[in-house]
């Protein structure tokens, strides 16, 4: 089945798609600017003639205005007229004459073919009375042969003209003029030979730019294989010599492995303390059941059942904190609720009415909502008041505050405390401060780490400090519910 545009331009490799992308633009670059040259070609031309024609009557004028008769360049024509556009012959002046008057009367030609030129020659220019005052005015024209549908008809004629005093005081109208002979060829064949240099332009630039392409990408390829033969904590050389850019790339790359081996190492330690916390209750509910069979004592039985009871309860708990954090690392995220905190730590603290010590409340602020999950708080809730009732000695107190920034949390007991050096990796899994001491209470190191797992995913913060009480406080922040 032939696939869509879309993706067969998506299925070409880069060096293909850069390659056409950027010979397509520089054919319509080129294009562009051929036609734009083309179209330029007759003014460029004119503006040529015109030079050589300002020229040449720059000096037939200082002729006309010394008394002497112009020159005629080759190629060129040289007239000298009146203000009427007769031509007029050595030594006669300008008159009002009656034949140019009825002439100008009756608005036609201006000039006549039987006066005398500036040379002698016994011809004029045919020019219209608007042509002759545009002349006048220094302004050039071009004028056109009228067609006689005979091959054969002259070409367009290019004219200057400027109005000089001869030195018998008369004014006299000097123009010079030439055919633009081939200007219409030039112009097409010019055209056209634009349009072919700009397509051989185009095959060039494709060509180099192919090329081009593949030097640039012939490092990236050298990465890949190299990446292909990367073993276990290798990471790709940088060469000193590289781009900028690839450079960067390699850097992020290596970045990239970091994280990988450092989430690698992190499953590994995680893996192996689970089976060791896993196989500690096992191991306990086995030796006991050990126990009661060998000895059918039922008193015996009895405390058997109460202590296998305890390893089950702690093994289920050690459960439900792995799979917590295995749905959060799974980025399992339930969506966002308003959750009033101050109804929460109410229910919690109710929730751990059977705890060794009174847990009270402190200052409790009138409304405080937080962007979470009900199920969340509630687990950070009781994870950080069973932590604190578990190591403080006479009370832990729980108060609630909101700001505009956000709604805190703030368990405060007055046990030992946590040392500075521990303040760090006290979130993070299977950590216990005091080893011996977590063991022998139950803990099993995840309350912890849940409790941050669950706050930060929702853009919160947590942290520890000393308490006012002398123990421990734990300082919950959720972004407050809009």
């Amino acid at each position: 089945m032939t696939g869509s545009p879309g993706g067969r331009w998506a299925g070409m490799s880069l060096r293909l798609r850069i390659t056409v992308l950027a010979t397509v633009v520089s054919l319509a670059c080129l294009l562009g600017l051929a036609l734009t040259a083309g179209r330029g070609l007759g003014p460029l031309l004119t503006r040529a003639v015109d030079a050589e024609l300002a020229t040449a009557l720059t000096e037939a004028a200082r002729d006309v205005v010394g008394g002497r008769t112009p020159a005629t360049p080759d190629g060129l024509e040289i007239y000298v007229l009146d203000t009427a556009g007769h031509a007029v012959g050595p030594g006669e002046a300008d008159g009002a004459r009656a034949d140019d008057a009825a002439d100008d009367a009756a608005g036609g030609t201006a000039g006549g073919t039987a006066d005398t030129t500036a040379d002698g020659t016994g011809s004029a220019p045919a020019l219209t009375r608007d042509q002759v005052r545009t002349l006048k005015a220094s302004t050039p024209i071009t004028t056109r042969p009228p067609a006689t549908g005979r091959e054969g008809d002259g070409p367009p004629v290019r004219w200057h003209g400027t109005v000089v005093t001869a030195p018998d005081g008369s004014q006299r109208l000097v123009v010079a003029g030439t055919g633009l002979v081939g200007l219409a060829a030039a112009e097409a064949s010019g055209g056209r030979w634009l349009l072919v240099v700009a397509l051989a332009g185009t095959v060039v630039a494709g060509v180099a730019i192919w090329f081009a392409v593949g030097s640039a990408l012939r490092p990236v390829a050298r990465m890949r294989q190299s990446v292909r033969r990367l073993g276990p904590g290798s990471r790709i050389e940088v060469p000193d010599a590289a781009a900028r850019e690839l450079r960067a790339l390699a850097e992020d790359f290596n970045l990239l492995l970091d994280h990988r081996d450092a989430t690698a190492e992190r499953l590994r330690r995680f893996t192996g303390d689970a089976a060791h916390e896993l196989r500690s209750p096992v191991a306990s509910i086995r030796v006991q059941s050990e126990v009661a069979v060998a000895n059918p004592d039922p008193q015996i039985s009895q405390e058997v059942h109460a202590d296998v009871l305890a390893d089950a309860e702690r093994l289920s708990a050690l459960l439900d904190g792995l799979l917590a954090l295995a749905r959060s690392d799974a980025g399992e995220l339930p969506p966002a609720r308003d959750v009033d905190l101050v109804g929460e730590v109410r229910a919690a603290v109710a929730r751990a009415g059977d705890q060794p010590v009174p847990i009270v409340t402190g200052s409790l602020a009138g409304e405080a909502w937080a962007a979470a999950a009900h199920t969340e708080v509630e687990l950070v809730l009781d994870n950080l008041l069973r932590n604190a009732c578990r190591y403080t000695r006479t009370r832990v107190v729980v108060s609630v505050l909101a700001d505009r920034r956000g709604a805190r949390v703030l368990v405060d007991d007055d046990g030992p405390g946590i040392a500075p050096e521990h303040r760090a990796r006290v979130f993070d899994r299977f950590y216990r401060v005091a080893d011996d001491r977590a063991r022998s209470s139950g803990g099993a190191g995840l309350g912890l780490a849940l409790v941050a797992e669950l706050v930060r995913r929702r853009g919160g913060r947590v942290a520890v400090g000393d308490s006012p009480d002398g123990g421990a406080r734990f300082t919950v922040v959720w972004p407050r519910a809009a």
